[in-house]
């Protein structure tokens, strides 16, 4: 089966198709996006205009029976940071779109009434574009119900809240999961806000009547596969931290190391840690008969997620995530995991990445606006978001906005986006991906935290980050899930093994380094021609400066090892 790439010009609303060549093959995900980035996008054009473009890319592993596989990859130029960006979540979507035999889904141009939006609608044989005047404005969730109502409820659904319609950069994309539920999210560096601006409230895909992606070498494929499925019950990281504890395991981990940020990212250290950890949260959510252990795409073996009730057993949130945890929780000094939840169900709806907004509301709180610890006033921030005022705007701009507007010195961000819920004085590897990685400050563009290395010592960071931004880079392009990333850290043939007998060529490890170093080069390169420099692959001035007062350490390691990184 052939696969295509499909382009929308959203002005002349034209689709055009064509067979994706020899020469993209091996490349999917992150891979692909850096390179048509690089090819195509201006480097210095303004991220909401029209010569921007936003790509939809399945992995290439996508669609098949290879575990944890599904995960869709959206990138273009970040209106958040300036340079390029790739954000990847979960669901359905990734699967789905692999299924249509799409390479990739590219919306070029800006349409010329700002104000149509419309659904585009894939489906086996067809390729439409709808007008949804009646979702203008709508929140994500009643978004979501109405296209599901309208196509079924087995498509899979992308979907921007208020917040991308108004092009507000920590505007995110809502990905449905297994359950129909818009809870997954390609949440970083404002691909919501560029959803918005080619005037797409929704992507609905509907792979009725299709079949999985050919493979190649069936018997090779599965081989490989039952191995990597193996792995991952062999191992004690996906087999049971993951499946029983989700991602907030991570609350007592980064507090024991002084690198949970805590009131604005002051300390790393939270008295009330242990009333929203993951043990908290465990109970919480199966004293009230919800899901400690959820799934959340298709032929994932681990079960990370949740789905967290409310005390009455209404629906609250699913997934309620450690980095939401962090930023919302600790960051602002709440330990309250219901009011935590209320704020992510209500960035979610509103279509807006919690890490950044929860770094705002951080920097809001520092500035008097709210008293550290005040859920009902963070909540109430948040819904100036959806009221469309001034200060929900700037909010629903980002931390690092928000602490310009208000006179704010310390900010947790680097090139214009707020930090994932570590505090790089406490963990040093982490800092290092967040000031060199052509995303920003990511967490999952090189997540070090698991590393066996001393996390408050200078020696041996740089490396770990190297490594781990390399790792990353070979889950994004393949479409795999990174808590896979335990289990197959020592074999990455068998992910080489899985591509081979998917395209029926030669593919080692050495191969899938290769490519996950080439894709990064190309996204720094883009970045160098946006004009970014050396001097945005640094950490604000205050980590370098100010003692995390849990560990007693500052963020020192040099300038200049962090430059001579992939030299």
């Amino acid at each position: 089966m052939d696969t295509y790439v499909l382009r929308i010009d959203m002005p002349a609303r034209r689709v055009t198709r064509a067979v994706a060549g020899e020469s993209l093959a091996m490349l999917g995900g992150r891979g692909l996006i850096a390179r048509v980035v690089l090819d195509e996008v201006k480097p210095g054009c303004d991220p909401l205009g029209r010569h921007n473009k936003l790509l939809i890319v399945p992995g290439v592993l996508g669609g098949t029976p290879a575990p944890c596989a599904g995960r869709i990859s959206v990138g273009g130029k970040s209106p958040l940071t300036g340079g390029i960006k790739e954000s990847n979540a979960g669901g359905v979507v990734g699967h789905k779109l692999a299924r249509l035999g799409v390479k990739a889904l590219i919306l070029e141009n800006k349409p010329d009434d700002a104000r149509g939006l419309f659904t585009l609608v894939l489906a086996k044989d067809t390729v439409e574009l709808v007008p949804c005047p009646d979702l203008a404005g709508l929140g994500v969730y009643e978004t979501a119900a109405r296209l599901q109502e309208r196509y079924g409820k087995r498509v899979g659904v992308m979907v921007i809240g208020p917040a991308g319609e108004m092009e507000l950069t920590a505007a995110g994309i809502a990905i449905t999961d297994l359950d129909g539920e818009p809870g997954r999210y390609c949440g970083r560096g404002g691909m919501g806000a560029l959803m918005g601006s080619k005037g797409i409230k929704a992507v609905v895909i509907d792979d009725s009547g299709t079949r999985a992606p050919e493979i190649r070498d069936k018997k090779k494929f599965l081989e490989a596969a039952r191995a990597v499925i193996q792995l991952i019950r062999d191992t004690p990281q996906t087999a049971e931290v993951y499946r029983n504890w989700g991602t907030a395991a991570l609350v007592t981990t980064t507090n024991a190391l002084g690198g949970l940020p805590t009131r604005n990212f002051s300390t790393g250290r939270f008295e009330g840690a242990d009333r929203i950890s993951a043990e908290a949260l465990r109970e919480l959510i199966l004293a009230r008969g919800g899901l400690a252990t959820h799934f959340c795409m298709p032929g994932c073996p681990i079960g990370c997620s949740n789905r967290v009730p409310r005390a009455d057993g209404s629906d609250l949130v699913s997934p309620l995530e450690y980095e939401t945890i962090g930023l919302l929780g600790s960051n602002c000094g709440i330990d309250d995991l219901d009011a935590i939840g209320e704020m992510n169900r209500l960035c979610n709806d509103l279509g807006v990445d919690t890490i950044d907004v929860g770094g705002a509301v951080g920097v809001a709180m520092e500035a008097g606006l709210v008293r550290f610890g005040d859920a009902a006033g963070a909540l109430e921030l948040i819904r100036e978001i959806g009221k469309g005022t001034v200060l929900g705007r700037v909010i629903g701009h980002g931390g690092a906005l928000t602490a310009r507007v208000l006179g704010v010195r310390r900010v947790p961000a680097v090139k214009g986006q707020v930090m994932a819920a570590y505090d790089p004085r406490g963990l040093k590897g982490l800092g290092v991906t967040f000031a060199t990685s052509p995303m920003g400050a990511d967490h999952t563009a090189g997540n070090t935290v698991r590393v066996q290395i001393d996390h408050h010592s200078p020696a041996g960071q740089v490396e770990a980050s190297r490594n781990a931004q390399l790792s990353a880079a070979i889950y994004d392009m393949l479409g795999v899930c990174m808590f896979v990333g335990p289990a197959v850290r020592d074999r990455i043939d068998l992910l080489g093994d899985l591509v081979s007998a998917r395209l029926g060529v030669p593919c080692s490890a050495e191969t899938i380094r290769a490519l996950a170093r080439q894709t990064i080069m190309a996204e720094r390169e883009f970045n160098r021609r946006a004009g970014f420099t050396s001097v945005h692959d640094r950490l604000p001035e205050h980590f370098v400066e100010e003692p995390n007062p849990a560990t007693g350490t500052t963020f020192d390691v040099s300038d200049e090892e962090m430059d001579g990184m992939w030299d």
